[in-house]
This record gives structure tokens, sequence and C-alpha cells, in this order.
């Protein structure tokens, strides 16, 4: 049958990588533009039993489905047979536009399995045991704002992530820009890439503006905020390509 076929087998992995990452975004939006607002307007009672019920279950959907995107991903590329995802396709427009989706989306799954996910335990914990009538643990707040910072960064990047998924072939690939950019210009990119993904995840971990709501965390106030921040990323980056990757 052709799905044991090494082409077959990059088709199911190409399906599987889409239907997880439309998984895993979908969750992600859902917590950030409907949860969150949603939970402020709750009484404690309420939010506790949401938190213990809905949150819980959706978490584990959430963070299966980060790390079967990802690893969906490694298995296209390794399961291409090198034809296509070779050293020259990453130095060129639509190959580099992607290598800085895929740094983003890597770094997404770090904040889902090493922030979010422990972070949501502990506030998923105090909701329980305030329930059950216990006493609420201190450290459950600044869990709290941790995990959101996160989840905050993370709607961030999945704006971009997306454009440049769908970009290699129907933005970077045609048009008026440069297969393969003349020089370096595919490295400056990257590394501006690099650069801003490092600034923006240090500064979701705290190490920028600390855990407070002034300085560069206003993007994570409200998921506006991060929605117009996801969309001037897309539009700055797109302004990079014009510069750097044009014919």
């Amino acid at each position: 049958m052709e799905i044991f076929s090494r082409e077959g087998l990059w088709g199911a992995f190409v399906a599987a990588h889409v239907i997880f990452a439309v998984m895993w975004m979908g969750l992600l939006w859902f917590f950030n533009f409907v949860q969150t607002p949603a939970y402020a307007e709750m009484d404690v009672a309420a939010r506790n039993n949401a938190f213990d019920k809905l949150t819980w279950r959706a978490l584990w959907w959430f963070r299966w489905a980060a790390m079967a995107t990802v690893v969906m991903g490694v298995l296209i590329i390794a399961i291409e047979g090198g034809n296509l995802y070779t050293g020259n396709f990453w130095r060129s427009t639509p190959g580099v536009t992607l290598l800085v989706g895929i740094l983003m989306a890597i770094v997404m799954l770090y904040n889902v399995w090493m922030i979010i996910w422990p972070n949501q335990q502990v506030v998923i914990a105090n909701a329980r045991n305030v329930a059950a009538g216990g006493e609420a643990d201190p450290n459950a707040a600044g869990s709290a704002r941790a995990g959101a910072m996160a989840s905050r960064q993370n709607t961030i990047f999945s704006l971009p992530v997306l454009f440049f998924m769908v970009g290699v072939a129907h933005f970077y690939d045609v048009s008026h820009f440069s297969y393969r950019p003349s020089g370096a210009k595919w490295l400056v990119f990257l590394l501006l890439g690099i650069v801003v993904i490092a600034v923006l995840e240090l500064n979701a971990l705290g190490k920028i503006s600390g855990r407070g709501n002034t300085g560069l965390n206003v993007i994570y106030e409200t998921h506006k905020n991060a929605m117009y921040s996801g969309i001037v990323l897309i539009v700055g980056f797109y302004i990079f390509a014009e510069i750097l990757l044009r014919s």
C-alpha cells in the first residue's frame, strides 16, 4: 500500500502535523481569548470548580497536542529523504522563514511543558484544595502569573508561526522574493529572528521586565495586546523579508 512507502508516510505525517497543530493552536486561543477573560468574571467557587473540571482536561489535550505537533514536524523533515530539506533549502527564502517558525514552535513547546503545565498544576491543586475547605496556597498567585505570561507569549508566537508555515508555499516561494538570497542575507534574517525570539522569551520568563505589568510586560496584560503583538511580529518579519530576501 502507498501509505507504507516513504512518500505515503510523509503525506501521513503532514496530515497529522496539521491536525495536531489545529488542536494545539485552538486550545491555546481558547485559553487566552475565552477562558481567561471568563474566569476573571466568575466568583471564586465557580472558577475553582471550572479549574478542576474543565481546565485540567483541556490541559491534557493541550500539552500532548503541542508535543505531537512538533514530533510530526520533525518526522516530516526526517522522512522526506533529503530531496527537499537539504542545506540549500534552509538557506532559501522559504527555508529560512520556515526555520524561524520552527524555532518559535520549539520555544512554544518548551513553554507548554516546562512553564505553563508545572505552574498550572500548582494553580489547579490550590483550586481543588480551597474548594475542599483547605487553606489557599500562597504560591498559587505567582504560579498563575508565570503560567499566564508564558501562555500569552505562546499566543504572540502562534500567529507568525502559522504565517511562516503557510508562507513556505504561498508567500515566500512565489512573487518577488528570491528563492536563494544573495550572500549571507538569509543568515541575517535568521539571526534577527533568533534575537527577537530570545528577547521575547526571556521577557516571558521574567528576566527582563520581571513579573509585573510594566515595561515589555504590557504585551501580556490582555488577550488583545497579545494578539496585536503577534500581528506586529508578522508585519515586522515581512518587512525584514522585503529588505533582505527580495530578488
